[in-house]
């Protein structure tokens, strides 16, 4: 099979995308992009303000992902992190 018949758009991960964001994350497990510590999500520490929240690793306080309402829409940056690794199942609902 060629790579060309294998690709398709956005919308045929939906399902996937689903089950990812219809979970309670607290408990996926995060890698620290700067360090490399590996911690669940509920381990992080919170600096939360009006617009959102910022979670940074217990070990090095690097920022591991920030969540914020801005101009209408919610945002999330993961850049902080290298890696999220949810527990395989059924997703919760």
């Amino acid at each position: 099979m060629q790579t060309e018949e294998m690709r398709l758009d956005g919308n045929a991960a939906a399902g996937m995308l689903r089950e990812l964001f219809v979970r309670d994350v607290t408990g996926a497990i995060a890698t620290c992009r700067l360090c490399g510590n590996v911690a669940p999500i509920g381990g992080l520490l919170e600096y939360g303000h009006q617009m959102g929240i910022v979670l940074r690793c217990p070990t090095c306080q690097g920022v591991v992902l920030r969540l914020v309402h801005a101009s209408g829409a919610l945002r999330l940056d993961p850049s902080g992190m290298s890696l999220l690794t949810l527990a395989d199942g059924a997703p919760v609902s």
